[in-house]
């Protein structure tokens, strides 16, 4: 077993220590499910006294006599019918049902974030004993209790519907936190504390870039102007790239037939996530488009193509709608409207090894300006599930050792992601870390071989034969609003001069000073400028600490001296050192500071 399976395992076993330690203090506890996430675990439960943040304490003391216990995880594998029993005894209510969807449909339809791992054979379920705790899970686990070790913590509770359905019982979500030592635990702790002073949520309302109306729904956020102006900024600079490329613009509606989907076997893998609209004017089933790419697919087949038409590079800024759980959504970065810059490359097989790595130039330039180290996740299908995945084994294998060769050629190291890949093929996936340490997944380039298939897409070849197209997915910062997320928490909203909201604020000292602080910004914003003035009757010391506030990058007061034509005293966010700047010089100085990434 290597460190990272390890991990897993103790992490794995960390979540049944929990509720092993909720079961002896919460008598008559009903278990949900409880697996394994990003840097530790989580058990939903319910209970008829809610656990507070404050009860975390005792339930951390419980679960770590348990690991002093040093019990022993030992599997049984169990007759459903006998394990329908022996949970339904125990009172363990949503056990039973989870096992009677096994028996019944081969599955328990838990969405993947929700996923309880359950081993089933036909007639039969693992369950784990943990001393005088019983679980249903296939594992894996330590051997005993006191390989969890004593790295880890519980951080919070929320409340989670069982099995992400709204109109289900409403449960508790208990999370907690695991490493392999004591320093990794101490350095995560750390950086969540920093976290916290940097979550967007709080910093977008007080910057004033979005907000959320109950009216609207949750999962929509609204975009005031300085929100969208970051956003546009986000969008011409991955255009002023993909410009180069030779992509073009295309337009898509927002809504399609769900003929479109079932054609493009997204219908199948994820019609639960789909929005469904219905119409009084025809009996078609319409949805709110989830992904683009079919869509990106009928255009290229709305034409004949030649290969010397090849490649066809596809762009647009659009925004695509899952029905996400309430209670899965966190600010922007999990939303149920996601605005992509999205393309779709339509080539030869001869093609992809130039276009993939003209992606990943694109992709380096952009991360490099926001100073943000990649990791890279070669993804690709667990061969153990096919029923998950479109197309023949051979047809993967090629695609995968097509992306791992352009690695290699590219001298890019990489971890393999088995059970990672899309449906449709494998991919590359950018890995993103921010300022203080985080990894997100934000860029990828993908290989599909299928959707061209099921699409029949053709091009004319230089042979005269008709012949697929391979079609390359390809996002840079992903989702814009997910992006904007992150990118509110590296920057700590002190973001950088062309992506700043508002770039120049001018202060008039008084009301004699007003017009030629008008004056001022009405030359800033003529050239492009985001501006802002504060006229306000406040002191000028406030009115720049305002400012700093605000983590405005320029702050210019203009006083009596600025009146007269003397020289601008700028104020620099996170300097203590002024710029002096004529004034006939300003604009020409705030354009050349304020100009995007090359």
């Amino acid at each position: 077993m290597n460190e990272q399976d390890k991990l897993f395992a103790m992490r794995h076993s960390g979540a049944h220590i929990l509720a092993a330690a909720v079961t002896e203090l919460y008598p008559g506890v009903k278990l949900g499910v409880g697996p394994v996430i990003d840097d530790g675990f989580f058990y939903d439960l319910a209970l008829q006294h809610p656990i507070t943040e404050e009860d975390l304490v005792a339930l951390e003391a419980k679960m770590r006599e348990i690991i002093a216990r040093d019990d022993a995880f030992r599997r049984e594998e169990m007759p459903i019918d006998r394990a329908i029993a022996f949970f339904k005894d125990a009172g363990q209510d949503f056990k039973v049902e989870l096992l009677k969807d096994l028996m019944e449909k081969g599955t328990t339809k838990i969405r993947p974030e929700e996923s309880q791992d359950v081993e089933v054979g036909a007639t039969s379920a693992s369950v784990y004993h943990t001393g005088q705790f019983v679980d249903l899970c296939r594992g894996p686990h330590v051997s005993t209790s006191s390989e969890v070790g004593d790295a880890f913590k519980l951080t919070k509770v929320s409340g989670a519907y069982w099995r992400g359905d709204e109109k289900n019982p409403q449960m508790q979500r208990v999370y907690g936190v695991l490493f392999a030592s004591k320093r990794e635990l101490d350095a995560y702790l750390t950086m969540m504390e920093e976290a916290k002073k940097r979550d967007h949520r709080k910093l977008g309302a007080v910057l004033g870039l979005f907000a959320y109306s109950p009216l609207v729904g949750p999962g929509l956020p609204l975009f005031t102007p300085k929100g969208a102006s970051m956003r546009r900024a986000l969008e011409e600079f991955v255009w002023s790239l993909n410009r180069r490329y030779g992509y073009e613009r295309v337009w898509i509606p927002h809504l399609a037939k769900a003929d479109l989907y079932k054609t493009s076997g997204h219908w199948d893998k994820f019609q639960d996530d789909i929005f469904h609209v219905t119409s009084k004017k025809t009996d078609d089933l319409f949805v709110l488009k989830p992904m683009n790419c079919p869509h990106h697919a009928q255009i290229y087949a709305s034409a004949p193509r030649s290969y010397r038409d090849l490649p066809v590079r596809f762009a647009e800024n659009t925004t695509v709608y899952r029905d996400e759980n309430t209670g899965q959504l966190a600010g922007l970065t999990r939303v149920r409207c996601i605005t992509q810059d999205d393309a779709h490359i339509f080539c030869t097989p001869e093609q992809v090894r130039e276009e993939v790595m003209n992606v990943a130039k694109v992709i380096d330039r952009f991360y490099a300006v926001f100073g943000m180290p990649l990791t890279i996740r070669l993804s690709t299908h667990d061969p153990e599930r096919p029923e998950n995945y479109l197309g023949n084994t051979d047809l993967w294998k090629q695609a995968e050792d097509s992306l791992a060769g352009l690695l290699k050629e590219m001298g890019k190291d990489y971890e393999v992601g088995v059970g990672e890949a899309a449906f449709y093929g494998p991919k590359i996936d950018y890995m993103a870390t921010d300022a203080i340490g985080r990894k997100w997944q934000l860029a990828t380039a993908q290989l599909d071989f299928n959707q061209p298939e099921r699409f029949e897409l053709e091009y004319v070849d230089a042979d005269g034969a008709k012949k697929r197209p391979v079609m390359v997915h390809r996002a840079i910062l992903g989702s814009i609003e997910r992006f904007l997320g992150v990118a509110i928490e590296h920057y700590a909203g002190a973001f950088p001069m062309w992506l700043a909201p508002v770039q120049v604020r001018l202060s008039s000292v008084g009301k004699d000073h007003v017009t030629h602080a008008g004056r001022l910004g009405e030359a800033l914003s003529a050239a492009g400028i985001r501006i802002e003035i504060d006229d306000s009757d406040e002191k000028v010391g406030k009115k720049v600490r305002n400012a700093a506030l605000m983590k405005i990058p320029w702050t210019i007061v203009v006083g009596g001296k600025e009146v007269e034509g003397g020289d601008l005293q700028v104020k620099v966010f996170g300097s203590e050192e002024a710029l002096v700047i004529p004034q006939k010089d300003l604009v020409a100085r705030v354009l050349d500071a304020a100009k995007m990434p090359a």
